[in-house]
């Protein structure tokens, strides 16, 4: 017989508790992963089945506290936050690389996982094949379309520049876009790609976020955060590429004008009128 998910409050002795805990595991056999539900503490298992309702609810903070190895504080903020409810599709790491859970929440709200970059038109480029569209063309659009980019982003967010160098050594590295935002009180790097999502991305970026915590970050600023910015994406690929990284980093995709269904680009003003 299933567990009853629905009725576990806060005065429930640890007894009934722990006979609930295990019918939850009995009942859930093929959903739940062993290891994850064995590896956070009986504490933790009471904090879900006390505040979480659902089989669902459940299960996603069994398997982030035991990923991202949340302390039972950091468990009960994400509780009472109501993460479950308030998470970003976007692919990231934030919960465990921001320790202030306040700071991750609004990292996670911040972001999407989908942008729609409507001012890119490849058939104004003279570019047949959205394929050979090159990072530095799209960049460019972007820059060219700032205010645009920023409008997709958020109002919090202010542009720095593009192609921002940084100095390393003796070598010079590029920043595709950098930009600040006010309310996480923290610089954003983003790095575009023109195609499908690579895990090597994330290094390379995670490197940079290192030398501009080093080198640009102000002491009252928070840690840097990272974005990929590509055509395509596998989310499982990337939840498992990401895990290991202690920069906070997150992957989203974006569109461009011809990746809208012709009957939506119909009723959107063409490229002349939004530049008057």
């Amino acid at each position: 017989m299933a567990t009853d998910l629905t009725k576990v409050g806060d005065d429930s002795s640890i007894q009934d508790n722990s006979l609930i805990l295990l019918n939850l595991l009995n009942d859930n056999q093929s959903q739940i992963n062993i290891n994850e539900f064995l590896s956070i503490s009986f504490t933790h298992h009471i904090e879900i089945l006390s505040k979480a309702k659902t089989l669902e609810e459940r299960l996603f903070y069994i398997h982030n506290s035991s990923i991202n190895f949340w302390s039972k504080y950091a468990l009960r903020d994400y509780l009472k936050a109501d993460l479950f409810h308030h998470q970003s599709s976007m692919p990231n790491n934030f919960s465990k690389t921001i320790a202030d859970s306040s700071k991750s929440l609004k990292a996670i709200a911040t972001f999407k996982d989908e942008y729609l970059l409507d001012f890119i038109n490849t058939e104004e480029l003279d570019i047949s094949d959205i394929q050979d569209i090159d990072e530095r063309v799209i960049e460019k659009s972007i820059v060219n379309n700032i205010t645009k980019f920023v409008m997709q982003m958020g109002a919090k967010f202010s542009f720095i520049g593009n192609q921002y160098r940084l100095l390393v050594g003796e070598k010079e590295y590029f920043i595709d876009l950098l930009f600040f935002n006010r309310e996480l009180h923290c610089l954003v790097a983003i790095e575009l790609k023109k195609g499908e999502f690579k895990p090597a991305y994330l290094g390379q970026l995670s490197f940079y976020l290192s030398a501009l915590d080093k080198t640009v970050k102000q002491e009252d600023e928070n840690a840097s955060i990272g974005i990929v910015l590509c055509k395509e994406m596998d989310k499982t690929v990337v939840e498992l590429a990401i895990q290991d990284y202690t920069s906070p980093l997150g992957v989203a995709t974006y569109r461009t004008q011809n990746d809208i269904p012709e009957k939506y680009r119909a009723v959107l003003p063409n490229i002349d009128e939004m530049r008057k």
